[in-house]
């Protein structure tokens, strides 16, 4: 047996009587829909459940262009929401095949309102429907809002266990964008996740869960001027001498690099993070951090990158680095120093450590780390995708940079 056809306009004043008050099965009933096709229109809408909508006007589609007087081209600007006048217009017009900016001439605003409409309002299949996307927008302009963490548990569970594994809350919030462009519930901002770790009554996140951030801090904190004390460098490389094409991030090469410090300073682990594709090593420095022995881990490891992956290395004015001399002559690679009392001219190196504190907490041992376990530590790092390489990961990057002189 075939499917009825059901007219447009029947659809359509289906959804104006339920968006104006009407329980779904009496404007079924009214239109001659069975409650089945009703309760099915209304689920694949993507809307909740209907409620009684009160000081909403529900105009009927066939608004006419609002003009300036004197100047019948001129459409006005105009700062006022959209009605459900002009949404039926809308939604007329798509199915009529209408550009945006024709559209946009019937209700008198400018395409750009009428293309961030739909993107808005649009249903999980597509579809634009004028009475739904109003009853939504009625819902959006509510407040106050309820929290969005606390409305889905299962977005909830899903946060928890990206943040169990290290994820920064903007790299979730990146995340779910990118899979749920759709359905704007199963999204969620990174500052509405910080929020729900740092105030109490803003989520149901665990509330040890602050822990896996790279801070760890239980709160805010707000900013400070302090800074670090100076380093003894006098002659050596500023970071004012690099190359134009380090800061742009235009050649792969040019790497970044610090020290993450364990308890009370007596333990640590050389960072090394390559500009372009924040690809990670971990240098081993399991009894001392001295200048000697950084040196030496660092040549060690980067000796086994080719030549044109080792431009530059940049690092701040810590003493760990006074054999940056020899670093020079065996790497063919070199060296240049902050300005005094400025990480932040090393940012990708500072971001990244912050990163690491997942694994490399601070106030730890961190000599109980064996190079094994670095690498593994690392390999995750370089697996994780990073917004900045259009999540892509570390390692993606690189491996393309590694294997394009063999391809050339």
């Amino acid at each position: 047996m075939a499917k009825r056809h059901v007219p447009y306009e029947v659809r359509e004043e289906f959804f104006e009587l339920v968006c104006s008050g009407m329980a779904l099965q009496a404007a079924g009933g009214l239109l001659g829909v069975s409650r089945t096709s009703a309760l099915a229109w209304w689920r694949a809408s993507g809307v909740m459940e209907p409620q009684i909508q009160t000081g909403a006007g529900g105009g009927l589609p066939g608004a006419s262009p609002r003009r300036l007087p004197g100047d019948p081209g001129r459409v006005p600007r105009r700062r006022r929401p959209l009605t459900s006048e002009d949404r039926s217009v809308i939604s007329i017009g798509l199915r009529m095949g209408l550009s945006y900016g024709r559209i946009g001439g019937l209700i008198g605003r400018d395409k750009s309102v009428v293309c961030r409409e739909v993107a808005r309002n649009q249903g999980p299949d597509g579809s634009y429907w004028g009475p739904v996307a109003h009853r939504v927008a009625h819902e959006r302009r509510r407040r106050p809002k309820a929290f969005r963490l606390v409305e889905n548990p299962g977005l909830c569970r899903r946060v928890e266990e990206w943040l169990d594994q290290g994820w920064s809350p903007r790299l979730i919030a990146r995340v779910l964008k990118d899979g749920s462009r759709h359905m704007i519930m199963e999204r969620v901002s990174h500052e509405t996740i910080y929020q729900a770790l740092y105030v109490q009554t803003r989520g149901s996140l665990r509330k040890d869960l602050h822990q896996q951030l790279s801070t760890k801090r239980p709160r805010r904190k707000p900013r400070t001027g302090l800074k670090r004390t100076s380093s003894p460098y006098r002659e050596a490389f500023k970071i004012s001498q690099r190359p134009a094409e380090v800061a742009d991030r235009a050649v792969p090469g040019h790497w970044e690099g610090d020290l993450v410090m364990g308890i009370a300073g007596g333990t640590a682990v050389g960072t090394l993070v390559e500009r372009s594709t924040r690809f990670t090593i971990l240098l081993h420095l399991p009894e001392r951090h001295d200048a000697d022995t950084v040196a030496a881990a660092m040549i060690r490891e980067m000796s086994q990158l080719p030549e044109h992956l080792r431009q530059s290395l940049t690092w701040d004015r810590g003493t760990e680095l006074a054999r940056y001399a020899k670093i020079q002559l065996e790497l063919a690679m070199p060296v240049y120093f902050c300005d005094p009392h400025s990480p932040w001219q090393r940012g990708t190196n500072e971001n990244t450590n912050r990163l690491l504190r997942h694994w490399l907490a601070k106030g730890t041992d961190l000599a109980r780390f064996s190079a094994a376990d670095l690498r593994r530590i690392a390999a995750s790092l370089n697996a994780r995708p990073r917004p900045t390489l259009d999540m892509r990961t570390p390692a993606q990057a690189l491996d393309a940079l590694l294997t394009k002189p063999a391809a050339a």
